[in-house]
């Protein structure tokens, strides 16, 4: 009864978004989207996405990678053909890929463009159903035909400009249609985008300009938090949003029109995010919905980064911490789960962090899965896909079954405590503690995590103590288990006296101890890489909780690797086991 009260309202709100939105497409209104079609476009916006011109020799020849898979249509239109996975059809449908047939420059490229973009529009131009109709897919394809506007023209007839502009326009008609109905999130952020994108890059009135710059702002406030992260809490989004926020804010200057006032502010907080979230190798953090990305692809947003300084060590609206010292780098998610639907993407991994040093990550969260998979992907979002402690192999946060609600958290962590704990002249750290096994065990997970000034020694402490509202709901044979998950690149191995030890490809070696209990090496899967998923390996630690309620853990780096890429011998290398962290 309680949870239906809880979810009440989000019930309410999905029905009403629903019902709005079938108003306006449906058949109610034959009329909705009937309107005027500009004559000609005004400017092609850039595209800073990474092209790879072999993608359209693969087009060329009827062969379609997308997302992971590879569409052989043949000489048939890749779409009268059934993708292979959602995650294919979404980006097929999207067009982004027509930055590839750009950056090949041939004559081939154009008219495979031009036959391509034809093709959508004879096939689907009119369906208002289906993938190439949803809201965030539509947005993506308006987006992309007015970038790349030139190649699929060039050459071109008046009749196919004309269809082509005619096309257009409707699509940003419905766009603007549906954009109050569409999920609050990154979707809606982005159909904003389009719709701003398409006053500028298409003959517009003065009103119209500022209509669309001032609903830009609207969401702008609405969903970029003040220390520049996404309500989303994953920090993957600010790097796709600023893809398109930034040939946004070239455009409106380009063309002597001022930018929304709240776009140029945000640009600056979101690449301040960006580098919180950054280890040592470059590469985000998994937290949260965000996977693998290519190094280019993070790199071609960065160069516009004109930000300087160090990263801050917390994040205060998105609630995450950063330890940093001698090239060794922390990240913990110390926040509770967003509301509502903005929790559909969002993990069970309340205090889990990574660690990286030097150019490699050792600590790592599972991640998502780089390209869609649904089984993959509610596994990835579990507890114990986390570098986090799980209590009877129970996610911290439930994954709902709704189809009509979508895959939201419930019961999740809602109240994080966390504590900054810095001494200028040994450590930085936090300890933190969430309520997310309250509900279901009467108990509370507390975390504490500190690094030395000369980032040679992590110290860790994990502790379950009784909920002060809440029963317990345990018995003797309850157990915990703390998780270590290991990036797939670093060796993992015992030395002689039966330590933990993990190897980096450099050979920089990092030592795990933990006084209290014995480690243990398990088999694991690493889901967040370009090329799927990697078999890797865990460190686990596992207790009765009626036995234990405080585990001590330690990192400790025993051969740093030197500038000339030599190993040399570290005064930390030692077999004997350091001390347990104190109590915070």
């Amino acid at each position: 009864m309680l949870q239906f009260r809880q979810f009440l309202p989000l019930y309410f709100r999905e029905s009403w978004r629903r019902v709005s939105r079938q108003l306006a497409v449906g058949r109610v209104n034959p009329l909705r989207f009937i309107g005027t079609s500009p004559d000609r476009l005004v400017v092609a916006p850039t595209d800073l996405r990474i092209a790879d011109p072999y993608i359209a020799h693969e087009v060329h020849q009827g062969r379609f990678p997308l997302a992971g898979r590879v569409l052989e249509a043949g000489d048939i239109s890749p779409f009268l053909h059934p993708g292979p996975s959602l995650g294919f059809d979404e980006m097929l449908h999207s067009f982004r890929w027509l930055r590839h047939l750009r950056a090949a420059g041939t004559a081939e490229s154009y008219t495979d463009a031009k036959a391509l973009t034809e093709d959508w529009i004879n096939i689907w131009g009119r369906r208002f159903s289906g993938i190439g109709w949803d809201a965030d897919v539509c947005a993506q394809r308006v987006i992309a035909w007015l970038s790349h506007s030139p190649i699929i023209l060039k050459n071109q007839d008046r009749g196919f400009y004309r269809r082509f502009i005619k096309s257009l326009a409707l699509q940003i008609r419905y766009l603007r249609k549906i954009a109050p109905a569409t999920r609050d999130g990154e979707k809606r952020f982005r159909v904003r985008i389009a719709l701003a994108m398409a006053t500028l890059a298409l003959p517009a009135t003065p009103t119209s300009i500022k209509s669309a710059a001032r609903n830009l702002d609207q969401e702008i406030e609405k969903q970029i938090l003040p220390d520049g992260g996404h309500v989303s809490r994953n920090p993957q989004v600010a790097m796709t949003l600023l893809a398109d926020l930034l040939p946004l804010r070239q455009t409106y200057l380009n063309l002597g029109y001022t930018p929304p006032k709240g776009l140029v502010s945000s640009i600056d907080r979101m690449f301040q995010a960006l580098r919180f979230f950054r280890h040592v190798d470059g590469t985000l953090a998994l937290f949260n919905g965000t996977t693998a990305q290519p190094a280019d692809r993070l790199l071609s947003v960065l160069r516009y980064d004109e930000s300087t300084g160090e990263p801050p060590k917390h994040t205060p609206q998105m609630n995450y911490q950063r330890l940093s010292s001698q090239n060794t780098v922390i990240i913990a998610d110390t926040g509770p789960i967003p509301p509502g639907e903005l929790s559909a993407t969002h993990h069970a991994g309340c205090l889990s962090f990574e660690m990286s040093s030097g150019q490699h990550r050792f600590i790592v969260n599972s991640g998502a899965p780089a390209f869609y998979h649904a089984d993959y992907r509610r596994l990835a979002r579990s507890t114990a896909a986390h570098s986090t402690l799980i209590i009877d192999d129970t996610s911290s946060a439930a994954i709902s079954n709704s189809t009509f609600l979508g895959p939201i958290l419930t019961n999740g962590p809602h109240k994080v405590d966390v504590e900054r704990r810095d001494e200028a002249t040994s450590t930085q750290g936090f300890i933190g503690r969430h309520d997310g096994y309250a509900e279901p065990f009467g108990l509370i997970h507390e975390r504490s995590i500190s690094l030395s000034v000369d980032g040679n020694t992590v110290t860790g402490r994990d502790r379950i103590a009784k909920s002060a509202h809440h029963d317990l709901a345990i018995d003797e044979n309850t157990n915990a288990a703390i998780r270590f998950h290991i990036h797939p690149k670093i060796v993992v191995t015992h030395d002689s006296n039966a330590n933990i030890v993990l190897t980096a490809p450099d050979g920089e070696i990092w030592k795990f101890y933990s006084p209290d209990i014995e480690t243990e090496i398990e088999e694991d899967i690493f889901f967040a890489d370009l090329a799927g998923p990697r078999r890797s390996q865990q460190i686990t630690l596992n207790f009765t909780i009626a036995r234990r309620s405080e585990v001590n853990w330690s990192l400790v780096r025993t051969v740093p690797k030197t500038k000339n890429g030599n190993n040399e011998a570290s005064p930390l290398e030692s077999d004997a086991r350091p001390d347990g962290p104190t109590a915070a």
